[in-house]
């Protein structure tokens, strides 16, 4: 495994762009390119806010899911415009990962109400089900096309445009909402009781759906979980150096649109961890992480 060294941490996802080039998003809003063949960055944009999860068009248009500022759209010129910061008349909190159709439908996630970036670990403790998984048409229109999600995150269309996926961090699942066919307009679930916190999903060139898995379930969570809500906010209440931690680990999965596992790839003991994005190219696997200051690269074994 080795490193693109970046200018800044906390690269939550990595998307690729039609020139070959990574595109991350980092903690102090910064959009950046890297040049995977010799680790280059350059800057492209500032948000002004917290970027999160991207989508990358054959255009030069980059989504990004900005966690202050809502759901964003940089230009091939530079600019950045605002495409929803407002739903139902409430602000967009939390808008976590993103993908678009070539018609122009945008499908992306909010995965929490309650709780910020910061405090995220809050809601996988409570298990609030406040995470929604969203659609924008074209001429603007937003509607929610699942509520009830526990910490929804990464966002993959299927290439046959049959289904859209969200991943539920919380729920250690993967679910699936029909676009096409007798299921349409109803959701069900591709993979679940995964085996760790499902985080940001792509699709891979080997048409298999990457799944980032930033830790393993914790036999604490999973204790707490058939305790009423107010019993789990009581830990979130207790000192920092008391709660849960993660595990320290590099893990990603591929599963198929069957929700048949293909790929189950970990370590430990890297300089690397806490894989919250990956995407997959010709079999070179590139890792986001919320903590490190780097993008990580790996090839998928043979």
């Amino acid at each position: 495994m080795s490193r693109l060294e970046l200018p800044g941490d906390g690269p939550e996802d990595v998307v690729r762009s039609p020139d070959g080039k990574l595109i991350v998003g980092i903690h102090d809003g910064s959009i950046l390119s890297i040049d995977p063949a010799d680790g280059s960055v350059q800057k492209l944009a500032d948000t002004g806010g917290r970027p999160l999860g991207l989508h990358a068009d054959a255009d030069g248009s980059l989504l990004i899911c900005d966690f202050e500022r809502g759901l964003l759209e940089r230009h091939p010129d530079g600019t950045v415009e605002v495409l929803v910061d407002e739903i139902d008349g409430e602000r967009l909190k939390f808008a976590s990962n993103v993908v678009r159709d070539t018609d122009g439908t945008i499908y992306f996630s909010s995965s929490t109400s309650r709780y910020s970036l910061a405090e995220y670990t809050g809601d996988l403790l409570e298990h609030s089900g406040t995470g929604r998984l969203m659609r924008r048409d074209p001429d603007g229109k937003v509607e929610t096309l699942i509520a009830g999600l526990q910490f929804a995150n990464g966002v993959v269309l299927a290439p046959d445009r049959a289904c859209v996926l969200v991943a539920e961090t919380a729920g250690y699942r993967v679910a699936r909402y029909w676009l096409t066919g007798p299921k349409a307009g109803t959701h069900d679930i591709l993979v679940e009781n995964l085996p760790g916190f499902p985080d940001n999903m792509a699709l891979g060139s080997d048409g298999l759906v990457w799944i980032a898995v930033p830790a393993p379930r914790d036999p604490l969570l999973d204790r707490l979980l058939p305790l009423p809500g107010i019993l789990r906010r009581i830990v979130w209440a207790l000192p920092d150096r008391a709660r849960p931690k993660p595990k320290r680990t590099v893990w990603v999965q591929a599963v198929d649109f069957d929700g048949r596992l293909v790929h189950d790839l970990q370590c430990e003991g890297t300089d690397f961890s806490m894989v919250t994005g990956v995407v997959e190219q010709d079999g070179t696997l590139y890792l986001g992480s919320l903590t490190e200051s780097a993008v990580a690269v790996t090839r998928v074994p043979s």
